[in-house]
């Protein structure tokens, strides 16, 4: 379940529960109800394992208003924790031509360069936080140049995290 528009979707209150590891592990989210203390799914004391070490937002087509407005109200509550953030835009081969003839040309493309530069904009990230990646959707096999992609941001993902472990236990 993500961020959709129109109240449908997780409610924003609490992906931040989340952050903060209020969210037992396999909770399902009710768009229309916020978890509360008390309810099913709600943890009271979370421990450090249980907060969020990195949040990373994930972009799979164009993003509303609505929305924006809410990942920027996470990612407020995401700074004030002091949590890093990435940002993933996939499905880039069917926004561009270029990337779907050759994985290799996703950072090459100044369309998507745009992209990533409207994106860094709209939810105030870095452009060095925000990366570009093909989806596997009909392929039988998979490709180096489309692997790396996926390998670089997920290697990110993990060298923030541990960054942010690091620095909570200095």
């Amino acid at each position: 379940m993500g961020m959709e528009q129109n109240n449908s979707g997780v409610h924003v209150d609490d992906v931040k529960l989340a952050l903060r590891g209020h969210v037992t592990e396999g909770y399902k989210f009710i768009p229309q109800q916020q978890l509360r203390e008390g309810d099913l799914g709600y943890r009271s004391c979370p421990s450090l394992n249980d907060r969020v070490h990195i949040l990373v937002t994930v972009v799979v087509s164009l993003l509303s208003e609505e929305v924006v407005k809410k990942l920027r109200n996470v990612r407020l509550t995401a700074s004030e924790m002091d949590i890093p953030q990435l940002a993933i835009l996939t499905k880039v081969d069917e926004a561009c031509p270029e990337a779907e003839q050759d994985p290799k040309n996703i950072y090459k493309s100044k369309y998507l360069k745009e992209q990533v530069d409207k994106f860094s904009q709209l939810l105030g990230l870095p452009v060095n936080c925000i990366f570009l990646v093909k989806n596997y959707s009909s392929e039988i096999s998979t490709d180096d140049d489309t692997d790396a992609h996926i390998l670089c941001a997920l290697k990110q993902m993990i060298v923030y995290g541990d960054d942010f472990l690091t620095h909570l236990n200095d």
